[in-house]
């Protein structure tokens, strides 16, 4: 077994080191490009203060390149003896180009890389989210253009309620992503800030420009206070889980919607056939098991800020090992989410609707408030044409007018599409993903 970088004389039980490690060695596969871009910055502020010859920093800038290049094509590897993702960085330095990979470490603790690791990590899934959910948030505006004159029933306490529209439908969901949008761009925000240089959490006596690092690594701003920026280590995390259970919230209720809509009962949409499955029994089944997977996911994924608070809540300042876990809940929640997007967005673009709904009766009494509407337009006290018209309905004698008008903003006759889809785009705007990619790139010599 390899020494840890920590061990002195004591070898760690082999059962400990086990328990330990936990799934560190796996999911640290996600942080190691990050890892290295930490790394490159790091050693390049160190031979700004003299502590690495312009020589040793091109030698090992070039090493860590190379082993970039091994992350991105997916054979990076943590060894079954090694710890973690930064032992195995430097491992690889040291083989490579001998004690000179040691010297990576000065002024750095393992506390302050993962931090700056999972922060880029974090900045660069969430583009990643962002981006899926324009996705969404596209097709969904297209098909509430598509539909727009399609009328469905709107419901409240699952009573058939006012007219509505799918529209209306498609067009709601694309406007809840605008505010999830600001939910991902407030996280963004605050994974976007340095913590390199605040060490186990209380500083170093060298001379540390983290100004550079901050600049190197295309960082809004830094986490100022070391103190603070070790206290962020699981506050980011709930912050940033919350966006991604308010996307989740989104589109877990709106696949509950589609799977409704979906049944026989209402047999308002109809579901691409590739995405639904069958029974092994009965021969008519079209299951629309993927939105089922999408609910049950979501609805997972909406348990995630709590499942962070839990861990981290009662934890006074400074670095605690419980943090390690918070990496098994967060770090995959990632993935989830986007396969969730993925999914839905596919769906979504395929979903045809039933333009022919309100040809049976029993929608009709939908139109009861249109009629109460009209009445008072020409006249009658709101409560009287109420009335009038309730008591139509009860005898069987209420004829529909189902040529309907709403012009007010946001309404059946006036989606505002337009304004909803210059709101994102304002939103979008404000990310600022440039300034990260620019920062990387120039780190990988591109």
């Amino acid at each position: 077994m390899a020494n840890k970088l920590w061990e002195k004389n004591v070898q760690v039980n082999a059962e400990i080191d086990r328990f330990t490690v936990g799934r560190d060695r796996e999911l640290d596969l996600y942080l190691a490009p990050y890892d290295v871009l930490g790394s490159m910055a790091h050693i390049t502020m160190l031979e700004s203060i003299g502590l690495l010859t312009k020589e040793e920093l091109d030698a090992l800038l070039a090493e860590l390149r190379d082993i970039y290049t091994l992350c991105q094509r997916g054979e990076f590897v943590i060894e079954d003896d090694i710890e973690d993702v930064h032992s195995q960085v430097e491992l690889l330095l040291t083989r490579r180009l001998g004690d000179m990979g040691k010297k990576i470490h000065s002024g750095r603790s393992r506390n302050d890389q993962v931090l700056v690791d999972l922060k880029l990590f974090t900045r660069d899934r969430l583009q990643r989210v962002v981006e899926k959910v324009k996705n969404l948030f596209d097709a969904l505006q297209r098909q509430s253009e598509r539909y727009k004159e399609v009328l469905m029933p709107g419901y409240t306490h699952l009573q058939v309620a006012m007219p509505s529209s799918f529209g209306l439908w498609f067009g709601a969901y694309a406007e809840g992503l605008t505010d999830d949008m600001l939910f991902l761009q407030a996280a963004y925000r605050t994974a976007n800030r340095n913590p390199l240089g605040s060490a186990a959490g209380y500083g170093s006596s060298f001379p540390l420009n983290r100004t550079m690092t901050t600049e190197l690594l295309g960082f809004e701003g830094m986490n100022y206070n070391v103190v603070y920026a070790q206290m962020g280590r699981g506050k980011t995390e709930r912050n940033v889980a919350s966006a991604l259970a308010s996307v989740a919230g989104t589109v877990a209720k709106m696949a509950f919607d589609a799977c409704l809509y979906n049944s026989q009962n209402f047999g308002f949409v109809r579901l691409p056939a590739e995405c639904t499955t069958g029974s092994s029994i009965m021969p008519h089944k079209k299951n629309p098991d993927v939105f089922e997977l999408i609910r049950a996911k979501c609805n997972k994924l909406q348990g995630l800020p709590t499942q962070v608070l839990l861990i981290m809540n009662n934890l006074p300042s400074g670095y605690f090992r419980d943090l390690q876990i918070i990496k098994e809940v967060f770090v995959p929640a990632f993935d989830e989410l986007d396969d969730c997007l993925d999914m839905a967005t596919y769906i979504v673009e395929r979903m045809e609707v039933n333009e022919h709904i309100l040809n049976d009766a029993r929608y009709d009494a939908m139109f009861s408030v249109e009629e109460v509407n009209r009445r008072v337009y020409q006249g009658t006290p709101f409560r009287d044409a109420y009335r009038q018209v309730g008591l139509e309905i009860e005898a069987g004698q209420f004829t529909p007018d189902k040529a309907i008008s709403h012009t007010h903003e946001g309404s059946i006759g006036n989606l505002c599409n337009d304004q909803i889809r210059q709101h994102m785009e304002h939103l979008l705007d404000e990310f600022h993903f440039e300034r990260a990619q620019a920062a990387t790139d120039k780190l990988l010599g591109k």
